[in-house]
C-alpha cells in the first residue's frame, strides 16, 4: 500500500523517534508499504517519521545512482545496494567532508547542497532483527545520513546557512500549507 508522505511543518518530522523491538506489529508489512511508497515517489530513502510513525526505521535503495555512473565498480555498489535499519546509532563518521545536492520527499522542490563526512559507521538491526555493524562510504554513506537524521527529527535544511534559508522560506511555508504540486501522495499538517 502506498502511505503518504509527510510534509514539511508535521511535527512527526521533528520528533526523536524511539526504538522497537521484534515484535513491533506487522512490520514486514510495514517495510513492504515503506518501499512502495518510496519507489512510487521516486526516492532513494524513506524513514518511518516521513509516513507518520515515530520510530527508529528507515530504508535506502541507492540502485537509481547507479545508472548515472560509468564505473564499473561504483556501479555494482550502486546497483543492488536496499538495506534496512532499525534501530540505528551511529558509531563514528569519518573521511573527508563533501558536499552533495540533496533533496527530500517531505518538502519537494527544493534541492540545495549539503556537507556531510564521506564515511558513517552504523550499529543497527536489519528486517530479520539480526545486529550489523557497518561502515558505508560514498553515496551509499550519504543516503544513509539522510535518512538517519530523520529518526533524530533532522531535516537536510537544517544545516543550510541562514542566507539560504532566508532564500527558501517561501517555499518550505508553501509545502507546509499544501500549495506545492507532486506527483506522490502526501500528507499536509492542518
Amino acid at each position: 500500500m502506498i502511505l503518504p508522505v509527510r510534509a514539511y511543518g508535521d511535527p512527526v518530522l521533528r520528533a526523536m523517534c524511539k526504538d522497537i523491538d521484534k515484535d513491533y506489529p506487522e512490520l514486514d508489512t510495514l517495510l513492504e508499504n515503506m518501499f512502495e511508497t518510496m519507489y512510487a515517489s521516486h526516492g532513494v530513502g524513506l524513514a518511518a517519521p516521513q509516513i507518520g510513525l515515530p520510530i527508529r526505521l528507515f530504508i535506502v535503495d541507492v540502485s537509481p545512482f547507479a545508472e548515472d555512473e560509468e564505473d564499473e565498480e561504483l556501479i555494482a555498489e550502486l546497483k543492488d545496494f536496499k538495506k534496512v535499519f532499525i534501530n540505528a546509532k551511529v558509531v563514528e563518521e569519518t573521511g573527508e567532508s563533501w558536499k552533495f545536492n540533496e533533496g527530500c520527499l517531505s518538502i519537494p522542490g527544493v534541492r540545495e547542497d549539503v556537507s556531510r563526512l564521506e564515511n558513517v559507521t552504523l550499529e543497527y538491526y536489519d528486517e530479520n532483527f539480526e545486529k550489523h555493524t557497518t561502515t558505508f562510504t560514498g553515496l551509499p554513506a550519504r543516503v544513509i545520513q539522510h535518512e538517519y537524521d530523520h529518526i533524530d527529527g533532522i531535516l537536510f535544511t537544517d544545516y543550510l546557512s541562514v542566507f539560504k534559508k532566508r532564500l527558501i522560506k517561501k517555499k518550505l511555508k508553501n509545502i507546509s500549507t499544501g500549495d506545492v504540486s507532486v506527483d506522490y501522495k502526501m500528507r499536509f499538517p492542518k
